[in-house]
């Protein structure tokens, strides 16, 4: 919706009215046809090829949860993109993985962006750490049209519970089911390899130092064994995204510490290659 000023000088009156706190609302009965939701696709014979990213890992430790994602999108038996994003800050205390069809998953993300900044600006604060995963469930469940067709989006969703004082972890299905995770979560085509390599590895007192370093494990573990996700690849500098979320609110580690984490568990892995554990000590 563009604002035309050189005729009247004003804006248009949907920026006038006063309306909901959420933005989608505000899409839904000012421009409805620019969600993704409701776009119409023409008819296809079969599912819909697009580059699809995987894996995203998350677990918690006390003070706070560790969020990640490896870097690689993949279009059938192709690699897509190498160094592909897939963890993005939500807000100040949340971030969001995305698995699934990589183009509307990030658009989803920048909508959800959108949402929870102009609730924070209308009401004057933030929304609660459920009310967010409630949010995305919502537009995840308006995506499920597309998801019929191949293009589905099922995030990570994890933050910090300011009123909890502890981090917090949230999955979804395509059709917008939502469930809370303890201790640690992961989601795409590697989760499975990720789960069983953290369900060996948490620890109730984990360090952030540590959980760091499980979350990075899971990911290699996960490349290890699924052609989808992508491990830490030292020749092109490309390492995971690694996410704390905190009191102190949303870090994304740098490349550096990314890069020490990662080369700290190969060197350990060629000493001791059937040893995950020995990551951790």
């Amino acid at each position: 919706m563009e604002a035309n000023t050189r005729s009247t000088g004003r804006l248009p009156a949907a920026f006038l009215t006063p309306g909901s706190s959420s933005f989608m609302d505000f899409l839904s009965e000012h421009q409805p046809e620019i969600l993704p939701g409701n776009r119409q696709l023409p008819p296809t014979q079969g599912v819909i090829e697009a580059p699809h990213g995987t894996t995203i890992v998350a677990a918690t430790f006390p003070g706070g949860v560790v969020l990640a994602g490896d870097r690689r999108a993949t279009m059938g038996n192709v690699i897509a993109q190498r160094d592909i994003e897939k963890v993005f800050p939500a807000d100040e205390y949340s971030a969001v993985g995305i698995a699934g069809t990589a183009g509307l998953a990030v658009e989803m993300v920048k909508l959800f962006q959108l949402e929870l900044e102009h609730f924070e600006k209308v009401e004057g604060a933030q929304l609660s750490l459920e009310g967010k995963a409630n949010r995305l469930s919502t537009m995840i469940r308006s995506n499920l049209g597309m998801a019929m067709q191949g293009l589905a989006v099922v995030p990570l969703f994890a933050g910090y519970d300011v009123d909890r004082g502890r981090g917090r972890i949230f999955s979804y299905d395509v059709t917008g089911g939502r469930s809370e995770e303890h201790n640690y979560a992961a989601t795409g085509s590697g989760s499975i390899f990720a789960r069983g390599a953290m369900k060996k590895l948490f620890r109730d007192d984990l360090s952030e130092a540590e959980a760091t370093t499980l979350v990075v494990q899971a990911l290699y573990d996960a490349a290890d064994d699924d052609s989808a996700t992508g491990g830490p690849d030292v020749a092109r500098r490309i390492y995971p995204i690694i996410t704390v979320i905190t009191d102190d609110g949303f870090r994304r580690l740098t490349e550096t510490e990314a890069s020490e984490i990662a080369r700290s568990i190969l060197e350990r892995r060629l000493e001791q290659p059937d040893g995950p554990r020995a990551a951790l000590l």
